[in-house]
């Protein structure tokens, strides 16, 4: 039999560098590296960012005041390159609608069709109605909109004549700060309750496992309904708004304990966590130190798909007209107006924050799905 050489393989020259995914990558620049190969995780993330950064500059983007109010259900007003007499035109515009002096042959109804005769042209950055950038710098600019202030609906508006498109995006702010906020409290106890229960272990884990049951048994939206009606009609916005931060919050924490739980279980018997028990770690030491650092890319991916549920949960409610009331604009307080079906096939523009929703969730799961793929270590 041949002796084997025990001298150490030879070093690469010095100045050459080693191949990626070649050991000398961190975690996060492996997982940075995975995720970049998801087309569906690329294409969430994209969206993820311009929907926080739609919300952030809410007022800069949005073409109109979301209060302003014009004629109630307008359609939709499309940018068009073109004039009256069908040539090219080099800025976009729109064409209001004007009632003509003809009347429909069923209706008796004046006969409305697009004003020619008085263009409205649109420019970027032009300047619009009053506001503050941030909540602080006085700004009037507004990204697109028209360049001589007339009221402009690319989304057409509601039944009191409020653009569509202007409060659907103001209404990204509302929708997203909720499901944010639920999400984040919904981590931070679900984390901490599955991570000390998990450990510990005994007694201690046999009861708090009970009392999860007992949140996970309850139905969810019975309750909700009638958490939320216990608020009274007279109480103000915010505290409106934090109590049903609050009633989401209670309800979803147990799901995320339960799963952090499992992880914890399993970590806890590895080398390196029995090494640190045996010389003498603390167990908040242990906690934060070995079992936190590896459950957070599973807590990281639950909190990408977690999203969305609270999003699709905050529209419905916001629709039973159980989530947010005015003055506040939420994409579940704009579904209100479609709940009878005649309105719906006359003004079918009014169903627009659908679309928003859709993009949301979408956006979300499609970043959770590549960021399970690329966590995983198999």
């Amino acid at each position: 039999m041949l002796a084997r050489d025990p001298s150490p393989p030879p070093l690469p020259p010095e100045g050459t560098t080693t191949k990626p995914g070649h050991g000398n990558e961190s975690y996060i620049a492996l997982v940075w590296r995975r995720l970049k190969r998801s087309w569906t995780g690329m294409a969430g993330l994209c969206l993820v960012v311009l929907l926080l950064l739609m919300a952030v500059f809410a007022e800069f983007l949005a073409p109109m005041d979301p209060k302003a109010t014009d004629v109630a259900f307008a359609p939709p007003q499309v940018p068009v390159f073109h004039d009256k007499d069908g040539n090219f035109a080099a800025r976009p515009r729109v064409y209001a609608l004007a009632d003509s002096t003809d009347l429909d042959p069923v209706t008796f109804q004046p006969i409305v069709g697009p004003d020619y005769d008085h263009p409205r042209l649109l420019g970027f950055l032009v300047e619009g109605a009053p506001y503050k950038l941030l909540g602080l710098i006085p700004a009037n600019r507004h990204f697109f909109a028209s360049m001589d202030g007339q009221p402009v609906h690319f989304l057409g508006t509601d039944k009191f004549g409020r653009d569509v498109l202007s409060r659907a995006i103001h209404g990204s702010r509302v929708s997203l700060m909720i499901a944010l906020t639920v999400v984040f409290i919904i981590t931070v106890i679900g984390t901490t309750v599955g991570m000390v229960s998990g450990y510990l272990g005994g007694r201690f884990d046999v009861w708090v496992q009970r009392f999860v049951e007992l949140v996970l048994a309850f139905p969810q939206l019975p309750l909700y309904l009638a958490l939320t009606t216990l608020i009274p009609v007279t109480a103000p916005t915010n505290v409106f708004l934090a109590f049903v931060i609050i009633v989401m919050s209670a309800l979803g924490w147990a799901q995320m304990s339960r799963e952090v739980r499992g992880k914890t279980l399993a970590l806890a018997r590895i080398d390196y966590v029995r090494a640190a028990m045996a010389v003498g770690a603390t167990d908040r030491r242990i906690i934060m130190q070995h079992i936190f650092p590896n459950v957070m890319s599973h807590v990281i991916v639950a909190v990408t798909l977690a999203i969305p549920t609270v999003v699709l949960l905050e529209s419905f409610l916001g629709f039973l007209g159980f989530a947010v009331k005015p003055p506040l604009i939420s994409w579940g307080l704009m579904l209100q107006d479609t709940a009878t079906y005649s309105v719906i096939g006359t003004y079918p523009w009014i169903l627009s924050p659908v679309g928003f929703v859709l993009i949301t969730v979408f956006a979300f799961n499609a970043l959770g799905d590549g960021l399970r793929d690329a966590v995983d270590p198999y």
